[in-house]
């Protein structure tokens, strides 16, 4: 997924949440050093690339340079409001859009590493400063002053010949201060400001405790009875991580998927994948200190009457409202036009499966939800004479990354060459890389970190530690992508299963939309788009890892160096698939969880109590058979608790499918992956052209007409009734 920083800026507006009435400068923390000697205050790095001096910034920093960023932030914004001169978009538009750099700099600094090489200290900092950075995104979006100015320009657009980016750029950041509140009374603004600060608060707790979580529970096996069934691969990966937790000599399974998700396919010990199962969808439900429950239900609430403050019926409303469906209805239309076709194809996989487990276990056996992953490799194998075991020597990491590039280079022209001299590391399982154009220009930087440690959340993301833009010169960006997968272990590469190299190249979609990104304004670079749009060039990227002339080119065995024989590469696509009705209906059942969390009234939360009995209320509701669970449970869906990034908006993943499916189809119909005039306008239209125009009608600039459904459906394999 595109991770969004719970502090990103879009016109120097804070997407941690809404927004209450402005508050005052935070008060200096102690310095530890004058600030000319924070690294993270110095005007300029003079490092390769002008990447963050990762050696020489250290815990003691990040409080001061946020205290010291903060307050040159509101001068800034101070002396766009005291300006005498009439507001223009020059004085007060673009002004807004140059200040914050150096809040935006130690932001992305700080919330990138707080993710993915966090220690205690870094933790405890965010839980200080998430309250405080709340409450200076309310001092400037419910800035009476600055929203005057704002005010007046906007309603001078018309006849102030702004070119088009400019007047979305007037439009889009208008919009925002008005939907953040900036028209209320002052007791509406004073609870708005109470409500955002609380929530941040919330955020960081709900996303520590799921993370600690992961990080305390293991499966721990010390027989070899007990890793019968288990791939030598999987069992020298847990061998390797019940070393780290301090248990030599035995093997260890965790709630990280990598760990887990294998544990289910292979296990033959059924018992223990119960116990492993329950553990992985019970997180955060233990009435301990990492219990989430509580924390959730006041998200939710606080959400609810953030919405009402705002004039919204309720936070879907209030979020999708951003968004291209507009209306929780369109959201939930999609869903439910793919939900009947995808249940009944589950019921057909479940009869297979269940079939299948009769014969091992009698004829009363019943399958339960922690048999399904077992029962699906089993009746893949049968169908298919295809195994995960069989591809992983094929996808080892380093070969798939290389695959991902081969794809850019051949879409969009691009290069990528590995610095491994001078380039900061903020942990040394990164990789760093320049990315050229075919010319030799730069493009930007690129990180990759892809193996799981204890420092890191779950899952796998992207985010920046600079954005794009052309305002003042031409700024290059720096990329990163985050994976948890499978690390080496003894003499064993890093391999990969098929989701996890869709999982690499659906972030690395990600990454290409921050590197290709050309437009004048930061705030319309790249990802910064619409939430439903986000997830198109990272999920159009994954066709080309199973398209076959690309994996002859990266899926070479790696004790061999042999390609990957035509027969596997067919069984793949013929796969394709397979058990698509449990993958479909679980992201749709997370998916609609999330919508009704969230378009429920303030007063309709304030009865709820019972966090496991709303959600299994909604899932009898859609009639979700009992072997299949959601995607994500409540008590550790961090998508939507951790932030507000995705709250009410988990449904975009299957929206954007609509429209990578629709797209992949355009080079079918040309039967060339890389047809060139296609790859052009992919970069030109989408991966180049942030949010500067409406992304519907960049979408048509790509497509020649909007996108249709019926290319998703196919390739799902779903049947669905007009």
């Amino acid at each position: 997924m595109k991770h969004h920083l719970p502090f990103a800026c879009a016109a120097t507006l804070f997407t941690l949440s809404a927004c209450g009435p402005s508050a005052p400068p935070p008060a200096a923390g102690p310095a530890v050093e004058e600030p000319m000697t924070n690294p993270l205050l110095e005007p300029t790095w003079t490092t390769p690339y002008a990447a963050p001096p990762f050696d020489r910034i250290n815990e003691a920093h990040y409080a001061p340079a946020f205290d010291e960023a903060m307050r040159a932030h509101l001068a800034e914004i101070a002396k766009i409001t005291a300006n005498p001169e009439p507001p223009t978009f020059a004085n007060t538009m673009e002004a807004m859009e140059r200040s914050g750099a150096l809040l935006k700099r130690v932001a992305m600094v700080f919330f990138n590493l707080e993710g993915s090489d966090s220690t205690e200290g870094l933790r405890a900092i965010r839980e200080t400063y998430a309250p405080k950075l709340a409450q200076h995104q309310d001092a400037i979006l419910l800035d009476a002053a600055l929203f005057a100015r704002l005010k007046a320009v906007y309603e001078q657009r018309e006849a102030a010949a702004l070119r088009p980016e400019q007047l979305k750029l007037l439009t889009d950041t208008y919009d925002e201060f008005v939907r953040s509140g900036a028209n209320l009374d002052a007791p509406a603004k004073k609870r708005l400001t109470e409500i955002n600060s609380r929530l941040a608060e919330l955020f960081t707790t709900f996303g520590n405790r799921v993370r600690e979580e992961v990080n305390s529970y293991t499966l721990l096996l010390d027989s070899q009875a007990q890793t019968e069934g288990l791939p030598a691969e999987v069992l020298a990966t847990a061998a390797e991580t019940a070393k780290e937790r301090g248990q030599p000599g035995k093997w260890a399974f965790t709630l990280v998927r990598s760990s887990f998700t294998p544990f289910l396919q292979y296990a033959k010990d059924r018992s223990l994948r119960e116990q492993l199962y329950k553990a992985y969808i019970t997180q955060g439900a233990h009435g301990d200190e990492r219990d989430t429950r509580a924390i959730l239900l006041e998200i939710a609430r606080l959400r609810a009457e953030r919405a009402t403050l705002l004039g919204y019926q309720d936070h879907a409303t209030l979020q999708i409202s951003r968004n291209m469906a507009k209306t929780p209805a369109a959201a939930k239309g999609l869903l439910m036009k793919l939900w009947p076709a995808a249940l009944a194809k589950a019921k057909e996989e479940r009869a297979a499966f269940q079939a299948l487990l009769r014969k091992d276990l009698g004829p009363k056996a019943k399958l339960e939800a922690w048999d399904w992953w077992f029962y699906a490799e089993k009746v893949r194998q049968q169908r298919y004479a295809l195994s995960e075991e069989e591809l992983k020597p094929y996808f080892e990491v380093s070969q798939v990354v290389k695959g991902a590039f081969k794809t850019a280079e051949r879409l969009f022209g691009i290069t990528f060459v590995e610095v491994t001299d001078k380039v900061p590391r903020y942990n040394p399982e990164a990789r760093a890389f320049e990315v050229k154009n075919a010319d030799g220009s730069h493009v930007g930087l690129l990180y990759v970190d892809y193996f799981p440690r204890a420092g890191k959340r779950t899952g796998a993301w992207m985010t920046e530690f600079r954005t794009q833009s052309n305002l003042d010169g031409r700024i290059r960006p720096i990329i990163v992508n985050v994976g948890n997968f499978p690390a080496p272990a003894g003499d064993n590469p890093a391999l990969l299963g098929w989701d996890e190299v869709e999982t690499l190249f659906h972030e690395f979609g990600h990454a290409l939309h921050g590197l290709l990104s050309d437009v004048t304004y930061e705030s319309q670079a790249g990802t910064n788009v619409k939430r439903d749009f986000v997830e198109f060039p990272s999920q159009i990227l994954e066709n080309w890892a199973a398209e076959p002339q690309v994996m002859r080119e990266y899926a070479r065995h790696y004790k061999t160096g042999e390609p990957i024989p035509d027969t596997l590469i067919e069984k793949i696509q013929k796969a394709q698939t397979f058990n698509q009705g449990f993958a479909t209906t679980e992201l749709v059942a997370a998916s609609l969880l999330d919508l009704a969390w969230h378009t429920l009234p303030a007063a309709d939360l304030a009865r709820i109590t019972d966090v496991e009995r709303f959600d299994s209320a909604q899932m009898t509701n859609l009639g979700l058979i009992d072997e299949i669970g959601p995607r994500y449970h409540s008590p550790y869906f961090q998508h939507i608790f951790s932030s507000d990034g995705y709250a009410a908006g988990y449904y975009v993943y299957l929206w954007a499918e609509v429209l990578e499916a629709d797209a992949f189809a355009a080079f079918e119909e040309k039967k060339d992956p890389f047809d060139p005039e296609l790859g052009k306008k992919l970069r030109q239209h989408v991966f180049a052209a942030g949010s500067q125009g409406d992304e519907m009608a960049q979408y048509r600039a790509f497509r020649g007409r909007d996108a249709e459904a019926r290319a998703l459906i196919k390739k799902r394999g779903l049947t669905v009734k007009p």
